[in-house]
């Protein structure tokens, strides 16, 4: 098995990728220079392309990965309307169909993608989603979960046999007053999903086994003597479910939580002090690797996961471009 790790650094405008053994030593492999302001990346579920947003010419920038060395080569860019500045990118669980949120614009574009890879020209453009953060597509490919942080809620929309999207009924379930819902992950089982919270870096669980999501708990992950502002901004689950993980880019942290066998129940284990703002990471397909970028150090730390406690082993460290935000990591 090879691995691959990708970190998009806005502030210099590339790409860095790297290959990593199976010690987390990273080894640079090409640093490619992006057309504008690089931020979110998702790779497509066939592992045959990796997708860019950039601005401020708002568009997506399909890269094909070449599957022997993991190295990427620019094939299409496609424009979004101006009012669309790259948030975050998902696509649905098949690959067809691109999602494209824009927190400036209070926005969400949806974007097919050909046989050949290649994500098209938005054909659906939803407004009116008040600082949306994420779109997130649930286990059976069939709902698409959008918080807004502003709003204080997660909007759900019925994708359709074109990836189109229509509002569920009802349009939205409601969080916490306050709270700012950000990214979220599902537990594999589809029965709960798992929202970090901006504005207070808590996580609320949300059951999603009847016929409408609904709130179990809201649980605070800061240490108890942390008295700053809180500023959570990302979430990632080991693919078992074993364990979660949660980042605040005030107190530089990432927290750690036990999942239960079901999913139902969270407990904060502890806490590691990691790279300067830690906006964004990642986990790799097997569960064994977390890798963290630092947007105010411009390094990203790769830690190995204990799969025992859950706890995080720093194995190596390197130097990547300016204001580091996304990783996607690929396992061939």
């Amino acid at each position: 098995m090879k691995t691959f790790v990708y970190v998009s650094s806005p502030e210099s405008k590339n790409i860095h990728v790297f290959k990593m053994d199976t010690s987390g030593i990273l080894k640079l492999l090409q640093v490619v220079n992006t057309p504008g302001i690089g931020q979110p990346m998702i790779i497509h579920p066939a592992k045959t392309h990796l997708y860019l947003g950039v601005r401020p010419v708002c568009s997506i920038i399909s890269y094909s990965i070449n599957n022997n060395n993991g190295l990427l080569h620019e094939e299409n860019t496609s424009l979004l309307p101006s009012t669309l500045s790259p948030t975050h990118l998902t696509t649905d669980l098949s690959g067809r169909t691109l999602y494209c949120t824009s927190y400036n614009g209070s926005c969400l574009s949806v974007s097919q993608i050909n046989e050949n890879g290649i994500a098209s020209k938005p054909i659906q453009i939803i407004d009116s989603l008040i600082n949306c953060h994420s779109s997130n597509i649930d286990t059976n490919n069939k709902v698409v979960w959008v918080p807004c942080l502003t709003e204080d809620r997660i909007r759900l929309f019925y994708r359709e046999k074109t990836g189109t999207l229509t509002p569920c009924s009802p349009e939205a379930v409601h969080n916490n007053d306050g709270t700012g819902p950000r990214h979220m992950v599902f537990h594999h089982s589809g029965r709960y999903a798992y929202v970090i919270n901006e504005l207070n870096s808590s996580v609320t669980i949300y059951s999603n086994a009847g016929n409408f999501p609904c709130i179990l708990k809201t649980i605070n992950f800061m240490p108890d003597l942390f008295y700053g502002v809180r500023w959570a901004a990302d979430i990632h689950i080991t693919p078992d479910g074993k364990w979660l993980y949660c980042s605040d880019r005030s107190a530089s942290i990432i927290a750690c939580f036990s999942v239960s066998d079901d999913g139902s129940k969270l407990h904060l284990i502890g806490h590691h002090n990691t790279e300067k703002q830690p906006r964004g990471f990642n986990i790799d397909a097997t569960g064994s690797y977390l890798i963290v970028s630092g947007q105010k150090s411009n390094h990203i730390t790769v830690y190995s996961i204990n799969k025992t406690n859950g706890f995080l082993n720093i194995l190596s460290r390197n130097l990547v471009g300016k204001g580091p935000i996304f990783v996607v990591i690929l396992q061939l």
